[in-house]
């Protein structure tokens, strides 16, 4: 691209200046005809939020991004600079991206009638014509459109009824650019009718000055429903000047959820090379967000970020690869057992309901999980509750046989991968039902454990056999000598499920 570095130059290239939606509008368009991606990295929305975004752009909307927490609201606002022109003129020096063709401020206007065809231009690439600013309650009127300067009045020896004393804000600072408000709800009533103005007519007031800067803005907010908190609101007449309301939302399959998770969940190469997760253990770990969704103890209004799922994710492969440290293995693979290093990761992703925080955050993730496994268990087993009650036979039969006998098995979290495989060895009624179930070959070394112990936690949350947390680990036993050795193990009754 050949850039003009003034007026005259910028006149003969036979450049044509445009609005910043249209500008959006044309590269959309240009995009859809090539069928090429438009937000890269954004999954699960292909069939219903970026096609309402497009949509927008195309009616040349500001719009309003409306969901919970964690649905890619901002991340999708920064990428849409991928639609505007590689670069732009501007009057260089304007505090307001002035157009050289169409100059807003006093600053370019004066600069252009001293220079005429000399006036210097700069060029401004995309990435410079973002602005993003999180709606505070420190956030004032001066801070977004601007105030006067009584500094810059000064110096310059100007009259308070000088416009060049203003000092302009960030919106004025973003023409041409697209503007992020981030939690509208939060800015303050007054501060939101300080927009009308700007997402009608294009133009600011300041104080007492007859200004009229008809702005060239795509604003882009974001919000949680109104409902979520008490702090505030979107007030009525902004709404109804915001072209396009956009609903998103939570990956709707778990399959989705993980795809997002592998995507963006930091793991080290080294990590990945030795720490191998099975599938199953992913498919859980999205599993417990789908459960905190649905739980009676999480505020459903607050939402359950991807967040949760994202950091658990790396929790969990961590907690493996601190075992494997400490025992001084060269590789392992993330068990079951391995899910309880991911309540820390729960417990700051979970809003929790009244109830929920009478039984504690920790107690609350527990549930999560053991929900996670119980309902996934099913999927795979068949039911042992449908069983019983259509008087069934039991498939599950030899392994409860075995632990009736007085068998026990302690899953230590500290167990080399040796023992870890040994003391699951022992149980050996557990190998046929993993054959019928998945088939002989499909699964790996790793994942037939895996398997295995999932069987035992899924067992256990059906209420077939019994389990007792340990400070280092989890003792399976037999659900009614469970029941009576309690105040042997030192448990009380919240430890049994």
């Amino acid at each position: 691209m050949n850039k003009s570095k003034t007026l005259g130059e910028l006149v003969k290239s036979g450049y044509q200046s445009k609005k910043i939606k249209d500008e959006l509008r044309d590269n959309l368009i240009v995009k859809l005809k090539n069928k090429e991606k438009i937000f890269k990295g954004i999954l699960g929305y292909e069939d219903t939020v970026i096609p309402d975004i497009e949509r927008a752009i195309l009616s040349r909307h500001n719009m309003n991004l409306l969901g919970l927490r964690g649905q890619a609201k901002t991340r999708i606002a920064r990428q849409m600079t991928e639609l505007l022109d590689e670069y732009i003129p501007i009057v260089s020096g304007s505090e307001l991206n002035d157009d050289p063709m169409n100059p807003l401020s006093r600053y370019a206007k004066d600069l252009i009638a001293e220079k005429g065809d000399g006036t210097p231009i700069e060029w401004l690439h995309r990435s410079e014509r973002y602005a993003e600013k999180l709606a505070t309650p420190d956030v004032s009127v001066a801070d977004l459109i601007g105030d006067v300067d009584p500094i810059k009045a000064a110096n310059l020896k100007l009259s308070y009824a000088d416009e060049r004393v203003i000092h302009f804000g960030m919106i004025p600072r973003s023409n041409r650019c697209i503007f992020v408000i981030n939690e509208l709800p939060d800015l303050q009533a007054r501060l939101q009718v300080s927009l009308f103005n700007i997402l009608q007519e294009g133009d600011i007031q300041i104080r007492g000055f007859k200004l009229r800067i008809p702005l060239d803005i795509e604003f882009v907010f974001t919000a949680n429903p109104e409902d979520y908190t008490n702090r505030g609101s979107i007030v009525t007449p902004l709404k109804d000047r915001i072209g396009s309301q956009i609903l998103t939302h939570y990956p709707k399959t778990v399959a989705m959820s993980k795809n997002i998770t592998h995507q963006e969940a930091r793991i080290s190469k080294e990590q990945n090379e030795k720490v191998e997760v099975s599938d199953l253990l992913k498919t859980l770990i999205e599993q417990i967000a789908f459960e905190a969704r649905q739980s009676e103890f999480v505020d459903s209004k607050s939402g359950v970020s991807a967040r949760l799922t994202i950091s658990a994710y790396e929790n969990l492969v961590s907690a493996a690869e601190r075992r494997m440290l400490l025992n001084g293995e060269e590789k392992t693979f993330a068990r079951i057992s391995d899910l309880a290093g991911v309540i820390a990761a729960i417990n700051g992703k979970i809003e929790l309901v009244y109830e929920g925080e009478q039984e504690g955050a920790g107690m609350v993730a527990q549930s999560l999980i053991g929900k996670a496994i119980r309902n996934h268990f099913i999927t795979l087993f068949p039911d042992p509750g449908k069983l019983k009650k259509k008087k069934q036979p039991s498939p599950y039969q030899a392994v409860l046989d075995w632990f009736s006998e007085n068998n026990e098995v302690d899953i230590l979290l500290g167990d080399t991968d040796k023992v870890y495989k040994q003391k699951l060895d022992a149980i050996p009624a557990l190998n046929p039902l993993i054959t019928q179930a998945v088939g002989s070959g499909k699964l790996n070394i790793a994942d037939k454990y895996v398997m295995k112990e999932f069987m035992l936690h899924a067992l256990a949350e059906h209420s077939q056999i019994g389990k007792a947390h340990l400070e280092t680990g989890i003792q399976f036993k037999d659900l009614f000598g469970s029941v009576f050795s309690t105040k042997d193990l030192g448990l009380g009754d919240d430890d049994l499920n």
